[in-house]
């Protein structure tokens, strides 16, 4: 009962990020570089929305490992960009700046991987057929951050964009 309740947790959160990634990947398409940003959050939204399903298990974790290295250079990319220029700082949660926002977002999409690709090695037969409490609460916690943090920045504090 409780692993069912598990699974069902696990899959309702990779719902929830599938559709955040969806979305993120959307508004990609009117940005000078989304040829980076794209692929990204669109490899983030296929493997959050088909979590665990056994029909292309090593396809689902090739793109996971994909969107996890993409997210770490790009990670890394908008990071070096911030320091050199000073833009905000690598603690700023100021969502106006748009590196910000980048490197939220693929932090975002670096943790979801980690936790979908720890989570495929209990969806594989004759593995532990159990979802570690890390990987339920990680993603429940990735859920509510993702959705509070503009939430928050957009409606309570009123924010705007910078471009």
């Amino acid at each position: 009962m409780a692993i069912s309740r598990s699974r069902e947790l696990f899959s309702l959160c990779s719902l929830l990020m599938g559709t955040l990634f969806a979305y993120s990947a959307s508004v990609q398409l009117n940005d000078s570089d989304w040829y980076f940003w794209f692929p990204l959050y669109s490899c983030a939204c296929v493997v959050n929305l088909t979590n665990c399903i056994i029909i292309f298990p090593k396809l689902n974790r090739k793109v996971a490992k994909l969107a996890l290295w993409l997210g770490i250079l790009l990670f890394a990319k908008v990071v070096v960009e911030d320091l050199v220029y000073g833009i905000s700082g690598f603690w700023s949660l100021d969502l106006s700046e748009r590196v910000v926002r980048e490197k939220t977002g693929s932090l975002l999409v670096i943790l979801s991987m980690i936790l979908h690709l720890h989570m495929e090695q209990s969806c594989v037969p004759n593995k532990q057929n159990q979802i570690s409490s890390l990987v339920n609460y990680g993603m429940l916690i990735l859920v509510l951050f993702s959705y509070m943090l503009p939430f928050v920045f957009f409606v309570v504090r009123k924010g705007e964009m910078k471009f």
